[in-house]
């Protein structure tokens, strides 16, 4: 059992505070569902958990399995189990997907994987996604459609089998079809590995397919309700307008989003 621990946590970007003291707790094999309105915090969140520069932690700390993430640069939070299905997939020419993918395994282990074993696991998860054939020797999402971008996003998250995996909208751009053969594949690999998932979606019928253990709201950098898949249920049918009037609070004003791209770890202020 794994378990990661967020406290307190305060995140600024470009000296504006997005994060103002988040609470959240994820266990091995839960599904948490994370909604809000757009730019109150939630690709924020996954952002810093993972070590964007860009956002800057003021306050706060995130443990996993009681080591402090924070203290971590952007590829050992990979290697101690976390992984970041992004919204907007890098491009990377001259890189291809096997060697990508095979070189991140062996940097998480102490002997190499073998290269049928490789090769292997790599056909199933393409097949599973139904991507081309070709994949593996394809260079990392050069020349992929939006929803071949993110289906590659899940065959990392199957070939590496982390702890925890949070995915930012990982169904925009899916069609109907793509959005099932998605929604399959991270359930096999929840129930073949147990990892816990930190999901971000606008849509009902990924959360769905899905079936959130938890589900939370975040409204302007807080968690202001938390609850089981139902809430996903009363979000889709009413909105988020009762929350405001419950419970008294506002929402941030959103701001044009820009794609992120991960570099070294997220510092802590003073550290």
């Amino acid at each position: 059992m794994s378990e990661l621990v967020i406290k307190n946590l305060h995140v600024n970007v470009e000296d504006k505070e997005i994060l103002k003291g988040l609470d959240l707790t994820i266990n091995s094999g839960e599904r948490h569902a994370l909604m809000g309105p757009n730019g109150n915090g939630k690709s924020t969140l996954l952002a810093a958990i993972m070590g964007n520069p860009k956002y800057t932690i003021t306050e706060g700390s995130i443990l996993l399995d009681g080591e402090d993430v924070l203290a971590m640069e952007v590829d050992q939070r990979s290697k101690a189990g976390l992984f970041l299905g992004m919204q907007y997939p890098c491009e990377i020419s001259g890189v291809t997907n096997s060697d990508f993918l095979r070189s991140a395994i062996n940097a998480r282990q102490e002997k190499p994987i073998g290269l049928f074993k490789f090769i292997k696991q790599m056909d199933k998860a393409i097949q599973k996604l139904e991507m081309k054939p070709d994949l593996a020797h394809r260079f990392l999402n050069d020349g992929f459609s939006g929803g071949e971008k993110k289906r590659n996003e899940i065959v990392q998250m199957m070939m590496l089998k982390p702890k925890f995996a949070m995915l930012d909208e990982i169904d925009s751009g899916l069609d109907v079809d793509a959005l099932r053969i998605v929604s399959d594949a991270i359930n096999e690999c929840q129930e073949e590995t147990q990892m816990g998932l930190l999901i971000v979606s606008h849509y009902a019928r990924f959360y769905e397919y899905l079936k959130p253990t938890h589900a939370h709201i975040l409204v302007d950098g807080k968690i202001v309700v938390s609850g089981d898949a139902s809430l996903v249920a009363k979000v889709d049918q009413e909105g988020y307008e009762w929350i405001e009037k419950e419970y008294q609070v506002s929402f941030a004003k959103e701001e044009k989003k820009q794609p992120i791209s991960l570099g070294s770890c997220a510092v802590k202020k003073g550290a």
